[in-house]
């Protein structure tokens, strides 16, 4: 099983963003995709896609960000708009099935001054 992020970068505060994460390996239309960003100590989830088409965000990104899938295409994409300096740091892919999940390796998103 393969997740590989892109999309990340440096943006200046109120713009935006779009990551993308591919999953190979996996029957991808029965996963959960899940975006998840690096805070300190911890990995917080920021959005999720369910198998049956459920969307769900965090409070802190509500109205700023977008998740959607390809199942077509084995991806999953987060949109990223009105960017906030606190949303800087590494964002990571996972998906999930019961008892199976798989983590990409995080990608960086900067927010620049």
């Amino acid at each position: 099983v393969q997740v590989v992020e892109s999309g990340g970068g440096l943006v200046q505060p109120g713009g935006s963003l779009r990551l993308s994460c591919a999953v190979s390996g996996i029957t991808f239309r029965m996963y959960t995709l899940d975006w998840y960003r690096q805070v300190p100590g911890k990995r917080e989830l920021v959005a999720s896609s369910g198998s049956k088409g459920d969307t769900n965000l965090a409070d802190p990104v509500k109205g700023r960000y977008t998740i959607w899938r390809d199942n077509a295409k084995n991806t999953v994409h987060l949109q990223m708009d009105k960017i906030q300096h606190e949303d800087a740091t590494v964002y990571f892919c996972r998906a999930r099935s019961g008892d199976l999940e798989y983590w990409g390796q995080g990608i960086q998103v900067t927010v620049t001054s």
